[in-house]
């Protein structure tokens, strides 16, 4: 397949936040359009099923072996910012808390509150990721994606996306996300912006589990409840089973406290 290195057998544990995961049964990270045309032209001469990664922040994979073939987005990279109009074309293997900061240094808001999140551009897209009253459909203008089913690229706008809480179209079509385009608002001062980062993140890091690996909050907050009070309140908190404890400091997290498995 050219230059691009498909490798059998590979543990998935090592892409996920979690360290939870079994072998997939063929593996590659593509770099561009060009590689992920190929690897979907050779998925389906092969006949065999495939399942896409981004940083695998919010995934938790099967013990067993993952038939067919699983690829990661995490070297799918580039950015253009322009900090004057706002507008910023990025790639889906970026990282979410790369961009806020980059953004940041821009004198661009809108991205604040991602620092904490630990998953791409893609990734963030697809469900909406979102905290302290914000999320990814608010700064959406369009995303490029590829079909997975003929190849062909084009482009969604934010209206075609039906975003909904934690929810998009893209979770439900055969789409890999390319690349998108992000609506920030230009001409804030980055002491300003630098100050709401870092507070955003020392809140999140100081009330989450972040020494443990985890996929983030387990469970959607049935608004207007929070599901980690919830919990809490049913004194779920330090449950454990084999290595998987409900978190002792947030309880909508699940954190591997030793060696846990999908099971």
């Amino acid at each position: 397949m050219n230059n691009l290195k498909v490798e059998r057998q590979v543990s998935l544990a090592k892409f996920t936040t979690l360290k939870i995961g079994g072998r997939a049964e063929w593996f590659a990270e593509p770099k561009n359009i060009k590689e992920l045309r190929v690897l979907i032209s050779w998925a389906q001469e092969k006949k065999i099923q495939w399942q896409i990664i981004g940083a695998g922040s919010n995934l938790l994979i099967n013990d067993n072996p993952l038939k067919g073939l699983s690829f990661c987005m995490k070297k799918c990279l580039g950015y253009n910012l322009d900090r004057f109009s706002g507008e910023i074309e990025v790639f889906s293997g970026e990282l979410l808390p790369k961009m806020a900061r980059k953004a940041a240094e821009s004198g661009l808001s809108g991205l604040e509150w991602a620092v904490g999140i630990p998953g791409t551009i893609g990734g963030a897209i697809a469900m909406n990721a979102g905290a302290q009253g914000s999320c990814m459909a608010e700064r959406v203008k369009s995303v490029q994606v590829i079909s997975a089913i003929d190849g062909k690229n084009f482009e969604l706008r934010h209206s075609e996306l039906k975003f909904a809480y934690r929810k998009s179209l893209l979770q439900k079509e055969p789409l890999i996300v390319l690349s998108a385009k992000l609506n920030l608002d230009p001409g804030h001062q980055y002491e300003d912006l630098n100050r709401i980062t870092n507070e955003n993140l020392t809140q999140r890091t100081s009330t989450q589990p972040y020494n443990l690996p985890s996929c983030g909050s387990i469970f959607r907050n049935p608004e207007p409840l929070k599901a980690g009070k919830l919990i809490e309140d049913l004194g779920l908190k330090g449950l454990r089973v084999g290595g998987a404890e409900v978190s002792r400091i947030h309880a909508n997290f699940i954190v591997n406290a030793s060696k846990a498995s999908a099971k």
